[in-house]
C-alpha cells in the first residue's frame, strides 16, 4: 500500500463534506419503516461479474447487512471496461430484486451531469465562464450589488456565495419561503429563486468554497434559457443519447417510475408538497424531488453511471480534451490543505499516481457514490437509504471499495458492458 493509497482512504472517511450535500433535517418520531426483523430477511445477488472480484461482493454484503439496507447496486470498470454490475437485495420480500439496471435516486450525483452539459455549451461557444448570471437570468442585484460577480464558473466550483451552513440551504427552505412570498405549498423553483435574489450573499463571490444546491439549480436555469429547451431534453440528446444511456430520467416526489427501487428511512417529516401539516415517510414528500432536478433529481442505474463516467476519460465526443482538463482544473479559492478541490461537478484530490475525482450523493432514502481513480478504475454505488438506527457511517462505503479495489491480485480482461444497455 502506497501512503497516497492510505491517505485516500482515510480521506474517504470524510466524505460528510459532501454527503450531507442534500441532507434534509426531520424532527418528527422515528418510523419502523426499516424495522424488518433480521432473521426474516434473505441475501439476493443479480448480475454478474467477472472473475477475481469475490471481495466487492463480500464488502457490499457486509456493508448491508450491518445497516440493514435494503437494496444496493454496484458498478465497477477498469479502463473503460465493465466487469462487474451487481445489484444486491437484503429483504424478507421475494418480490424485490435489486438489478444492476435498477433506478435509483442519484442525489448530487446529478452534479457532475449538469456541470457536463454547461462545460458543452462553453466548449460550443454558447456560454463562456465568465458570463454573469445575474445577466443571463435577469436577476435583480438591488439587494446584493455583489451577485453581479457571480459568474458561471463561480457556479460550477460553488464559488457563488451562497452558504448553507451559515444561512440556510434554499432547496429544503420551502414552508419559510411559501410564507415568505404568500405562496401555498408546493412552491417552485422561480420562487425559491426570487426568495434568495432579494437577501444579501453570505460571502463575495470567488472567495469562498461553500457547496450550494442552489447554485446548481440556477446552472440548470441558465441551461434552459440558453438552450430554449427543457433541461431533461438538453441532457437526452447532448450527454446521454451518443452514450446509448436511454434509462436515466429525472425522479419525482411522489411517483415511483418502472425499476426504480423503493426508499426507506428511520424518520418522517412534514410534507412539502401541500398545505395539510401531514406526517410522512422522509423520502416521500419531506422535500421536493421535483424542485432539485437540475442539483439532485436524476434517476439512474449503477452501469449508466459508469457510462457516464467515460465521458472524462476522454473516450466519448461528448467533451473536447480541453473542457475535461477545465473540469478538473484548481478554483481561484477553496484548495484545502491535502490539495484537495471541487473542480466543475466533482471533487478532485492529486495524487502522486494522478488525481482522483468523485462525487457522492445524499437524500433520505439514498445514498451514492461515483469514482474515478487514478488507475483508470471507476465505480459507481447506490443505496436506497442513508440512515438506520445502528448509526453506522455510510460514507465508510468509500474506502471500503478502495480496500475491494487493492485486494484484487489480477484484473479480468472481459467486458460486460454489451449485456446493460
Amino acid at each position: 500500500m502506497t501512503a497516497d493509497q492510505f491517505s485516500r482512504r482515510d480521506f474517504g472517511k470524510l466524505l460528510g463534506l459532501a454527503g450531507a450535500a442534500l441532507a434534509v433535517p426531520v424532527t418528527a418520531e422515528a418510523t419502523t419503516v426499516t424495522a424488518e426483523a433480521a432473521a426474516t430477511r434473505a441475501w439476493r445477488v443479480a448480475g454478474r461479474r467477472l472473475a477475481g472480484l469475490g471481495d466487492f461482493d463480500s464488502t457490499m454484503e457486509s456493508f448491508m447487512r450491518a445497516r440493514d439496507i435494503t437494496c444496493g447496486s454496484l458498478a465497477v470498470a477498469r479502463q473503460g471496461r465493465l466487469v462487474l454490475a451487481r445489484g444486491y437485495t437484503w429483504s424478507a420480500d421475494t418480490t424485490l430484486n435489486t438489478q444492476p439496471t435498477s433506478l435509483f435516486r442519484t442525489a448530487s450525483v446529478t452534479k457532475p451531469v449538469t456541470a457536463t452539459v454547461v462545460l458543452r455549451l462553453v466548449q460550443d461557444g454558447r456560454l463562456q465562464p465568465t458570463d454573469r448570471v445575474a445577466d443571463l437570468l435577469g436577476l435583480s442585484t438591488s439587494a446584493d450589488s455583489r451577485l453581479q460577480d457571480v459568474t458561471v464558473l463561480r457556479l460550477l466550483q460553488h464559488l457563488g456565495g451562497w452558504d448553507r451552513d451559515v444561512s440556510y440551504d434554499p432547496l429544503f427552505y420551502d414552508s419559510a419561503i411559501g410564507v415568505d412570498l404568500g405562496k401555498r405549498l408546493p412552491i417552485g423553483r422561480d420562487d425559491i429563486a426570487r426568495y434568495v435574489t432579494a437577501r444579501r450573499l453570505d460571502h463575495a463571490p470567488g472567495t469562498t468554497y461553500a457547496y450550494s444546491n442552489y447554485g446548481y439549480l440556477l446552472l440548470g436555469e441558465i441551461i434552459e434559457k440558453v438552450t430554449g429547451t427543457a433541461y431533461a431534453d438538453h441532457v437526452q440528446s447532448t450527454v446521454f443519447t451518443p452514450l446509448a444511456i436511454k434509462r436515466m430520467r429525472l425522479g419525482r416526489t411522489l411517483v415511483q417510475a418502472a425499476g426504480e427501487v423503493p426508499y426507506y428511512s428511520q424518520y418522517t417529516g412534514t410534507t412539502v408538497m401541500d398545505t395539510s401539516g401531514s406526517q410522512v415517510a422522509g423520502p416521500y414528500g419531506s422535500f421536493n424531488h421535483e424542485n432539485n432536478a437540475f442539483n439532485g433529481g436524476w434517476l439512474a442505474s449503477v452501469v449508466d453511471l459508469t457510462r457516464f463516467a467515460t465521458i472524462y476519460d476522454g473516450a466519448t465526443t461528448v467533451l473536447a480534451e480541453d473542457s475535461v482538463s477545465r473540469a478538473f482544473a484548481p478554483p481561484e479559492a477553496g484548495v484545502r490543505a491535502d490539495g484537495s478541490y471541487y473542480g466543475c461537478g466533482w471533487h478532485v484530490r492529486p495524487v502522486t499516481e494522478g488525481r482522483d475525482t468523485w462525487h457522492n450523493g445524499s437524500l433520505p432514502g439514498t445514498y451514492t457514490l461515483l469514482v474515478r481513480r487514478f488507475d483508470g478504475l471507476t465505480w459507481a454505488v447506490m443505496f436506497d437509504q442513508r440512515d438506520d438506527p445502528s448509526g453506522e457511517s455510510y460514507a465508510d462505503i468509500d474506502p471500503d471499495l478502495h480496500e475491494a479495489a487493492e485486494a484484487v491480485d489480477t484484473w479480468p480482461s472481459g467486458d460486460l458492458s454489451g449485456e446493460y444497455f
